[in-house]
């Protein structure tokens, strides 16, 4: 899918629960660390540099409470009003069923390794596979094909790299059989245009998905 305009898509910032090493997946509300606020900050300097104040951008976001804290930080650098952010939760992260909220080590000790060689996370049981993910956020990319401005779209690790694979037609994942983007730490941003995508700015963070 190739629309008009740029998208300016981001990874949120670290939380509690990624500092803590816990699977979030879909989980609503897990606030910021400092250093995603840190990562936040970051981003919001770089769009700054890139876009100038006020830009004509429209904000897109999770309504997940850490793609908002994110978003918030990066509109004031941008000047913007937060309050006219439109959310979707189709943008939501991976549904992780049984596995959600709990720890990584827990997990494994249990059922081996939950990241695939391409960093992706393996379907839980009870959770959410790739099809659908890739069905929501092409939902989403129809939808919204005919604003054809420029936009800012605060997202998560798994489902930005679908969103993203989708609409730069990347190699479809051996595991999730759907086009899968690279992945990039949190608090980073990449720009999409005419179908191409380039990192616009390259996170700190260190969560593995």
């Amino acid at each position: 899918m190739i629309r008009q305009g740029r998208d300016f898509i981001a990874r949120h910032g670290e939380t509690v629960f990624n500092f803590a090493r816990r699977l979030q997946g879909d989980a609503v509300h897990t606030p910021l660390t400092r250093a995603g606020f840190a990562q936040a900050d970051e981003m919001g300097r770089a769009l700054r540099r890139l876009l100038g104040p006020r830009p004509a951008l429209t904000l897109w976001a999770s309504p997940t409470g850490r793609a908002l804290q994110t978003l918030a930080v990066i509109a004031e650098h941008l000047d913007l009003d937060w309050h006219g952010a439109n959310t979707d939760p189709r943008l939501g992260e991976i549904g992780m069923g049984s596995w959600g909220g709990r720890l990584y080590s827990d997990v494994i000790g249990e059922v081996g390794p939950v990241i695939t060689p391409t960093g992706l996370l393996r379907v839980a049981p009870g959770g959410e596979d790739y099809h659908a993910i890739a069905e929501r956020c092409g939902g989403w990319l129809a939808d919204t094909d005919a604003d054809s401005g420029d936009r800012l779209v605060i997202m998560h690790g798994i489902s930005s790299r679908v969103l993203r694979g989708v609409m730069t037609n990347a190699p479809v994942d051996a595991y999730a059989v759907v086009p899968i983007a690279p992945g990039l730490p949190q608090g980073s941003l990449v720009l999409i245009e005419n179908g191409r995508e380039s990192v616009a700015h390259l996170g700190a963070g260190r969560a593995p998905a």
